[in-house]
């Protein structure tokens, strides 16, 4: 058995587990029940965050991304990437800024090799088998109403939607030829909000159309092997108060689209960020036949604090007990204070500084190495109870190696038993902390 134990003060340390200890009645206790299966962890390929990576040393580069890449390290299996700028680009562009350009003539992912591409690339040198999925923060501005990035929404023209489809497809195609993997495609990116970065907003009736209509049948008749996930939503909320997005009823949105049969046939799944942590649950409950999976961890301030981490081991917790089969940190890498090109400052699991070279990893880098180092792809989430089930989530991997994650969120140390698979342990887990065991 393997203990590994992380406190504010205290990373990543290899704890004994005593045997013998009498059991308490704190406990995690498998029910024999089993979830869903597990794809994998990642993060995001941002242009900053590998603009932060060029301004340090080779060796300094390659240390970072086996941390993030190698078994040895987080072992991400499963990334994000933009289809054009993000919120983390340097620049606002897309695949193609050619006015009416209906048939791509001009698409291109050429100004990709400048950051995304090579990023990707030194990723694939740790983990050569690495999948992406990908989504546009917006379309090409020519497709839209306003012609702006950071605004306004798809023109619901034929012509537009034909394009914005084939759009799609050559992306994937132009990544394939790249010897990368984009096995999924994502419609849009919180399509409930406005932002003064890239973005679109879309409503229900615009994604069962595009998806039922357009890019669906394209996909089908072109065999284009990506898979159409309805996402990256950030919502519906039901009821919001001073929020930037759009308030929407989950049934009227989200099963407004799944209901429509036509449409629901190419949809292979479902992703959540932001407010969709609140949606998880509902559509497990009514569609558990359709994969779901968390899009993007929600990115703090910049300061990254102790405190946020703990926030976000529990929302991992929250959405892997709630389903999904894979999680994906936001921005990997940045440069102190996660200074954007729109004034929101954000976390990062690993800071570089350029002018001194120095590398820090934060707090939610062992967030995600708690998970993604010891659940592997293939692994099954198990059922459990006990007290500890509100801190807690159990895997089995494919090998049959049980993988207990566990957060102590209390302010004093706290004893716990786990039961199950024939195994019975107790320990002592200090304040404030995380724990993986492995079995």
């Amino acid at each position: 058995m393997k203990w590994i134990a992380t406190t504010e003060t205290a990373k990543w340390e290899e704890k004994v587990i005593v045997p013998g200890a009498p059991s308490c009645e704190d406990k995690i206790i498998l029910t024999g029940e089993k979830g869903q299966t597990i794809k994998g962890f990642g993060g995001c390929f941002n242009e900053l965050g590998y603009i932060a990576l060029s301004k340090i040393t080779t060796n300094k580069k390659e240390q970072i991304l086996k941390d993030l890449f190698s078994v040895e390290g987080c072992n991400f299996n499963f990334c994000r990437v933009p289809i054009g700028a993000n919120d983390y680009a340097a620049e606002w562009y897309s695949h193609d800024e050619h006015e009416d350009d209906f048939n791509m003539e001009h698409f291109s992912i050429e100004r990709d090799r400048k950051y995304l591409l090579p990023f990707i690339k030194a990723a694939m040198e740790y983990k050569n088998d690495l999948a992406l999925f990908a989504s546009p923060w917006s379309p090409p501005t020519w497709m839209k109403f306003p012609k702006v990035y950071n605004y306004g929404t798809l023109r619901m023209e034929p012509a537009v939607l034909k394009a914005y489809a084939l759009y799609f497809k050559k992306f994937v195609e132009s990544y394939q030829a790249e010897g990368i993997s984009v096995e999924q495609i994502h419609i849009q990116n919180e399509p409930f909000a406005d932002q003064k970065f890239p973005s679109c907003l879309w409503s229900s009736e615009q994604f069962q159309i595009f998806i039922r209509d357009y890019i669906g049948p394209l996909f089908a008749e072109e065999n284009i092997k990506a898979q159409i996930w309805l996402g990256t939503l950030n919502g519906p909320e039901d009821m919001t108060f001073g929020s930037i997005m759009k308030m929407e009823n989950y049934n009227r949105y989200v099963d407004n689209i799944l209901f429509d049969k036509e449409a629901r046939k190419y949809i292979s799944g479902i992703g959540y960020q932001w407010a969709g942590r609140a949606d998880v649950e509902r559509t497990r409950e009514s569609w558990p036949e359709i994969a779901l999976m968390q899009t993007e961890s929600e990115c703090g301030d910049g300061r990254n604090s102790w405190e946020y981490a703990e926030y976000i081991f529990g929302l991992a917790r929250h959405y892997l007990r709630h389903g999904v089969c894979a999680y994906i940190y936001w921005n990997m890498v940045l440069e102190p204070e996660g200074k954007s090109t729109w004034g929101w400052n954000q976390n990062a699991m690993i800071t570089i500084h350029p002018e001194t070279q120095e590398i820090i990893y934060n707090p939610e880098y062992y967030v995600m190495k708690h998970y993604a180092h010891f659940i592997k792809p293939g692994a099954i989430r198990l059922e459990i109870s006990g007290h500890w089930s509100s801190m807690a989530s159990v895997y089995q991997n494919p090998n049959g190696e049980l993988v207990i994650v566990v957060q102590n969120a209390l302010n004093h140390a706290q004893e716990i038993t786990f039961e199950g698979n024939g195994t019975n342990f107790t320990v002592m887990l200090d304040a404030n902390s995380f724990h993986t065991f492995l079995i």
